[in-house]
């Protein structure tokens, strides 16, 4: 019974209101910002094109895309985050704690399910994190070969994965070795080899087998936001404002000087793959939608709370699906929809049509969006650190707060390196999958979160509730679910595995070192 012990909600708001060092500076817009930042980035700057295209998976099997018909991925995706807002507006507006959903699964279901979602959100923001950071890095080195006309680029072994560095070179490799090669081919092989150096094959950066790939550029970015995080909210508040009232605008132009060059006959047929394409490009889609949530992990730092949390959720989520549907028609209207190609599909649109310094305008737009997404994920992650280890499952250092600045100095250097070290090591389709997956099966949790506090705890006060209960939360929970078999199979063995060591971690250290079990 010591796994499902569950904190007092009483007992959790005090330890929020007192003691905790954190300031109280962000309002309603701030949040609103903070949730716009989240959102917009790699996922209509980078996956958007997968989402339309699909992919072939390892085994061989082909992922299909939504095609013209994305926009009614993303409607269905933002279908299913409306009704988990909803579920998450409730219970921030009553529960206004940091943590998000590990605070309350932590009063509503007890400590292993609270530990498990931890855990989970753990891949959520610093994996998906990852993801953010190596679409990043493609973008900045788009926007220098825009900038210097193609004499500006940094060598594909110093922005690249280590996997995706030693799979590359290898196929390169076989492909030179085989005498049935054409010389188109062989060329081809010769320029991937070239990519990731200048010089012969013994002079590659290898270890053993491997290919020494490390991607600098993203690990640069993550330290540099790190260090602006460590100085404060306000500044890293402030500093997101800016850079997303300027994606915002280049997405707006996105959408104001591509509208005239669409061609309706580029979406026909509209659903090439049917509704399994929409389906699958939903499910992948959904991590263009990642980030609402984070706004919730910023309680402790809100002014008004009960009032400014759902408000900053649920317009986030409004503002930014009305801007995904709109650019996703722009774009699949420009270029046909099996035309698309590399890693910056709206600039691409741009290339098609000939303005190319807009295109080079809409790279740097890419840096400055995923720049604010990179921010905002990473100070979701050190408020969910920092209350799990007020509550004693993680060491204490985590909670520790810096006496001048007053942010969780040593949590937001952890996390820091943490995910830039990541950014070297994962593929950025192992990252994207296990994001969905992982923040997916927190959504179906505090859907069902809504139902079990309003039976244990019926009278206490709502300031926001959720219309349609108990039909709302339920949806939510199913629509979520739909979304999570809509993924690749290899991403669940993932999943599973991270959360097989989440338990072990939990059974050998925050089953006796939590703060209820001291208590008791």
């Amino acid at each position: 019974m010591n796994l499902l012990r569950r904190k007092s909600m009483d007992a959790a708001l005090r330890e929020s209101g007192h003691g905790t060092g954190l300031k109280k500076t962000l309002g309603a817009f701030d949040l609103t910002m903070l949730g716009v930042g989240a959102i917009i980035g790699a996922g209509l700057f980078s996956s958007i094109k997968e989402m339309i295209t699909g992919r072939v998976l390892g085994d061989g099997s082909l992922f299909v895309g939504a095609g013209p018909a994305v926009s009614l991925s993303f409607a269905l995706t933002a279908v299913a985050c409306g009704f988990a807002a909803l579920c998450y507006a409730e219970i921030a507006a009553m529960f206004p704690v940091a943590g998000s959903a590990y605070s309350y699964s932590y009063v509503a279901f007890g400590e292993i399910i609270a530990w498990i979602i931890g855990w989970d959100l753990l891949v959520e923001y610093a994996i998906g994190n990852v993801y953010v950071a190596q679409a990043w890095a493609d973008y900045f080195n788009a926007l220098l070969r825009g900038l210097s006309d193609g004499a500006w680029q940094i060598p594909s072994w110093l922005c690249t994965n280590f996997q995706s560095a030693t799979a590359a070179v290898e196929k390169a490799q076989l492909a030179l070795a085989n005498p049935a090669t054409n010389a188109a081919d062989s060329e081809s092989a010769r320029q991937v080899i070239a990519d990731f150096a200048s010089a012969p094959r013994m002079d590659l950066p290898f270890l053993g087998n491997c290919v020494l790939g490390l991607n600098l550029p993203a690990m640069g970015i993550t330290l540099l936001l790190t260090m602006l995080l460590v100085r404060g909210i306000r500044e890293s508040a402030r500093m997101n404002t800016a850079m997303v009232v300027l994606k915002v605008v280049l997405v707006g132009a996105f959408i104001a000087l591509g509208f005239g060059h669409v061609d309706p006959k580029n979406w026909q047929p509209f659903m090439p793959n049917g509704f399994t394409g929409v389906w699958h490009g939903a499910a992948l889609g959904f991590f263009a939608y990642i980030g609402f949530d984070a706004v919730s992990t910023s309680a402790e730092e809100c002014k008004n709370p009960q009032r400014d949390l759902p408000r900053g959720m649920i317009w986030s989520l409004v503002l930014c699906t009305v801007l995904y549907v709109a650019a996703a028609l722009v774009l699949t209207g420009i270029v046909p929809w099996n035309q698309l190609e590399g890693n910056d599909p709206l600039a691409m649109a741009f290339e098609h049509i000939g303005m190319t310094g807009a295109s080079t305008a809409m790279a740097f737009g890419a840096v400055v969006a995923m720049a604010a997404v990179l921010l905002v994920f990473q100070l979701g992650q050190t408020r969910i650190f920092y209350v799990m280890a007020r509550d004693g499952l993680l060491p204490q250092k985590f909670a520790s707060v810096h006496p001048r600045l007053q942010t969780p100095a040593f949590n937001t250097w952890v996390t820091g390196i943490v995910v830039a070290l990541g950014c070297s090591l994962m593929t950025p389709d192992q990252a994207i999958g296990l994001t969905n997956i992982g923040t997916l099966f927190a959504f179906v949790l505090v859907s069902i979160g809504v139902i079990v506090l309003r039976m244990r705890d019926p009278q206490r006060p709502r300031p926001f509730r959720v219309p349609g209960y108990p039909i709302t939360p339920l949806i939510s929970a199913l629509a979520c679910l739909a979304l999570i078999f809509g993924l690749e199979a290899s991403n669940w063995m993932r999943f599973l595995i991270w959360l097989a060591i989440g338990v072990l971690v939990y059974l050998f250290y925050g089953l006796h070192k939590s703060r209820l079990a001291n208590n008791s």
